[in-house]
């Protein structure tokens, strides 16, 4: 029987996840019914850029994303500290970007006369609620996929489920599990022989941030990456900004020499360069090109090395950690 989605996201452990929405049976999300030859490959661009809007109304960050033919994956980062820096106002005012609000709350827009205290009471309970909803995910998916069922129901003259019941989602415990994650999204077209190599990869994440980096003077500096992805911030250091730890151009070089073997279908070489990087990870190089093929079938709801899996398992008030003899054997 399926979790509740709260027991399964904890920010305390992780604010990354990677989220999985299939379409029910014989829905089509993207690409060509082999049945009737209609192609549905426009559909990729709507969930594109309403996965890259979205972001701008909520307080998460989209850090990878792969938009298949039945199903999409993204992998998010729940920015906490930009959600309490919203005023009360930005947080009505980005709520009506998605809803209607209340009498209230629209009142409370339109400044003509400042709400009585008793109102400002009932409102202030309706923002504090807001406020979390725009840093949840299941939110963010539950907008996201519903736009997309409208307009693909209305394209097909139909009604009905167009999605399977529950996204499934992932918690990327700490940064060796949210790097080999990442580069399992990725390389999903590259697997799936919809693209022969990872910059060529439509409507995917990887295809974003190569297209940035080779027209910028300096890929890993912060202003001159993707704006509509969680940047790369560098390796490991003091004083940090918010981002993803590891150089973007490390990042890119180890998902194209992973995607070279895997697309060969044979085993390869990782170059010494990549070997480094999964050094540091504490990844083994058979453990890599395991995960960068099969994220999600290995793991269950939470991804780590094991002192992150019985932290997180911790704040949840799990009785035994759930995958811990596959994150023993994949993380070092």
């Amino acid at each position: 029987m399926p979790k509740p989605r709260k027991t399964l996201i904890s920010v305390e452990s992780t604010p990354y996840y990677h989220c999985v929405a299939r379409c029910v049976r014989r829905a089509f999300l993207c690409g060509i019914d082999t049945m009737t030859g209609q192609s549905y490959e426009h559909r990729r661009a709507w969930l594109e850029n309403r996965l890259l809007e979205l972001p701008k109304i909520f307080a998460l960050d989209i850090a990878a994303y792969a938009i298949m033919n039945n199903h999409y994956h993204v992998v998010l980062h729940i920015n906490t500290a930009r959600a309490k820096k919203w005023s009360d106002y930005e947080v009505v005012e980005r709520w009506h970007q998605l809803f209607n609000g209340t009498l209230l709350s629209q009142k409370y827009l339109k400044e003509e006369e400042p709400l009585a205290k008793a109102e400002m009471q009932v409102l202030q309970k309706v923002i504090n609620k807001w406020r979390l909803r725009l840093q949840d995910i299941s939110w963010f998916m539950r907008i996201l996929n519903e736009a997309i069922a409208r307009e693909a129901n209305a394209e097909d003259e139909c009604s009905g489920r167009f999605w399977e019941g529950r996204f499934k989602s992932q918690a990327l415990l700490d940064e060796a599990a949210l790097i080999a994650c990442m580069a399992y999204v990725d390389l999903n077209p590259v697997r799936s022989k919809m693209a022969a190599t990872p910059e060529k990869s439509k409507h995917t994440s990887i295809n974003k941030r190569c297209k940035t980096a080779k027209v910028c003077k300096n890929p890993n500096q912060l202003t001159q990456q993707e704006k509509s992805l969680h940047p790369f911030v560098g390796n490991p250091k003091m004083g940090q900004p918010l981002g993803i730890q590891m150089k973007l151009t490390d990042y890119l070089e180890l998902v194209d020499c992973t995607g070279k073997i895997l697309r060969n279908d044979k085993r390869g070489v990782i170059s010494s360069s990549a070997e480094k990087i999964l050094n540091r990870l504490k990844i083994g190089e058979e453990q890599w090109l395991d995960m960068a093929s099969n994220f999600e079938e290995r793991f269950s709801s939470f991804v780590g090395g094991e002192s992150s899996l019985r932290i997180a398992c911790d704040h949840l008030k799990y009785q035994r950690p759930p995958g811990l003899a596959t994150c023993k054997l994949m993380f070092h």
